[in-house]
């Protein structure tokens, strides 16, 4: 598991290596919750994908992305809000061998 460092800001794009791959991930707080972009090498994998406590983002692995997200909430069981990004809220990246058989 990796932490990908996020801001307590509503909108933001974060850039980062991640097994071989270039993600640019796109976060962005609406009214019905926190949603994630997920581009590789300028290529839409995943997007407007809701982001839940410990559920993962991605999913599918015929999408072609290696490994996945998930947020883990560390002061509960609630769903990510921009405020706590970062502190409460920690977006993680799963290693292809951490999901095998999940």
């Amino acid at each position: 598991m990796v932490e990908v460092p996020t801001d307590s800001v509503a909108a933001q794009t974060l850039t980062i290596s991640l097994s071989n791959q270039t993600c640019q991930i796109n976060l962005s707080q609406r009214t019905t919750g926190l949603y994630c972009d997920l581009y590789v090498n300028n290529s839409l994998i995943i997007g407007g994908v809701i982001c839940e406590n410990l559920n993962r983002i991605v999913r599918s692995a015929y999408l072609g992305f290696s490994g996945d997200f998930m947020f883990l909430d560390t002061q509960g069981e609630t769903d990510p809000y921009y405020t706590g990004l970062g502190t409460r809220y920690l977006l993680i990246y799963l290693e292809p061998s951490e999901i095998q058989g999940a």
